[in-house]
């Protein structure tokens, strides 16, 4: 019998920009083509604002590196509406995207997401393939809400739990309360199409069912994790005092929080030591064993504000006695970065949804220091395999921090709390049932 094919679509390919959802989307596209009932294909965004590259003259879409089932989408920028998510020039759609369906004719469709893909190839689908199974995985909250998906508010930086059309225009002044309700609208009216969502987290799962998800058509199902590479412990005898940070540079992923932290910690070291200067080590020097010292390990900053780039600069700079900046780093060096690091620090903003870097360090049995909000909340349990802080607070992370690294046996008790995580195979397993029940469903006379 022949395999079913299964499209996956992202707004990102890691090789252009890295970000957990993209990884993760690359990840199962992989591990799916050991299936023998199943034929992966990834169509991947290309182009601007993540990518200067560009197609061949006439097409939109091309092979990444050759493969015949990975591809780069290259939708254009200018012309794209990020309220509503949709192009102006609808051929974006209706020949590009339909040409790549009627070419391939996926029996699934499965959604990873569709920032600047636009929500108008879920009614490209069911137009072009009327039987097609469609699936949704909702990574965080964007067609809940208007600001980047963060659902925090503008005005004073609070986290929001419901979305309206009064409230969101308290955020946006300049769009009207109509105008918002009409965005919801647009945005179900296209997820009316979807058979079924996928939710990686439980807390995820209630703000959609709040929105308005039906929640017969929506499950949870965690990520799915590949077998990491073997670690190689180093020195097991020393303090556990080397933080690490994984992930992008941006305000909501707090990654300005850590380093206010990092500084409230340097200076209470200075005041302690008579204001010495604790001078910048590196991960094997042996005279500076004892400093709390973070790495900072991600991407982006490039894709912030000017005035967020100067303001991490700045704090980089007045931290260089107790932070490394690392920078990008590829998914396949993971264990050899984390080897060193004690403590894995997600210090963010807003609610998240399932944090793949709190997969990776449970992963590699690192206990995880986070927020004490959302997704992070759900799969860190304070005290257990990791330590809450309050969300936002640098003094409380400072302190957190301080605790977690000077505790004798503190490391060792969380470090055995540490769960197994969610394998990629297992994961799998989980799709392909899914798969064949939504299959069955189509085949089902009305």
């Amino acid at each position: 019998m022949s395999r079913r094919t299964v499209l996956f679509i992202c707004h990102n390919h890691p090789s252009v920009r890295p970000g957990g959802a993209e990884a993760y989307a690359l990840e199962l596209h992989k591990a799916l083509r050991d299936s023998d009932e199943f034929r992966p294909i990834l169509l991947a965004k290309s182009g601007p604002p993540m990518s200067k590259a560009q197609p061949h003259d006439g097409t939109l879409i091309a092979p990444v590196n050759k493969d015949c089932d990975e591809y780069f989408f290259f939708t254009p920028h200018h012309g794209y509406n990020g309220f509503y998510g949709t192009f102006q020039k609808k051929d974006v759609c209706t020949k590009h995207f339909h040409d790549f369906l009627t070419a391939f004719r996926p029996d699934i469709v499965h959604f990873q997401h569709t920032l600047f893909l636009g929500y108008d190839l879920i009614r490209e689908v069911r137009n072009t393939l009327p039987h097609a199974v469609i699936v949704y995985t909702l990574h965080e909250y964007l067609p809940i809400c208007h600001r980047q998906g963060q659902m925090v508010r503008t005005e004073n930086q609070a986290l929001c739990l419901e979305a309206s059309p009064r409230r969101c225009h308290e955020c946006f002044p300049n769009i009207s309360p109509q105008a918002l309700f009409l965005r919801k609208r647009y945005i179900q009216s296209h997820f009316d199409l979807v058979d079924l969502f996928l939710a990686p987290s439980r807390f995820l799962l209630e703000r959609y069912v709040d929105w308005g998800i039906p929640r017969d058509r929506i499950r949870f199902e965690e990520y799915g994790r590949l077998d990491p590479p073997p670690l190689v412990e180093l020195d097991e005898d020393r303090p556990r005092t080397n933080l690490g940070y994984f992930g992008q540079f941006t305000t909501f992923k707090g990654a300005d929080v850590v380093l206010r932290a990092m500084k409230i910690l340097l200076q209470e070291d200075q005041e302690q030591r008579g204001r010495r200067y604790i001078r910048r080590r590196n991960l094997n020097d042996p005279s500076a064993k004892g400093n709390i010292h973070l790495w900072m390990h991600g991407a982006n900053l490039d894709l912030q504000p000017e005035t967020y780039q100067k303001e991490f600069a700045a704090l980089l700079e007045a931290t260089r006695e107790n932070v490394t900046m690392i920078g990008r780093y590829e998914h396949k060096d993971l264990a050899r970065l984390i080897a060193p690091i004690d403590w894995i620090i997600v210090p963010s903003i807003w609610w998240e949804n399932s944090p793949l870097v709190i997969q990776e360090a449970f992963q590699y049995k690192r206990p995880v220091i986070c927020s004490d909000i959302g997704g992070m909340a759900e799969k860190v349990t304070d005290g257990v395999n990791g330590l809450h802080f309050r969300v936002g607070n640098p003094h409380d992370l400072a302190a957190v921090t301080r605790r977690a690294t000077s505790t004798p046996g503190l490391w060792d008790s969380l470090r055995a709390g540490v769960p197994e995580i969610y394998r990629m195979t297992d994961h799998v397993d989980a799709l392909t049932e899914i798969y064949h029940s939504l299959l069955q469903r189509t085949l089902q006379p009305v």
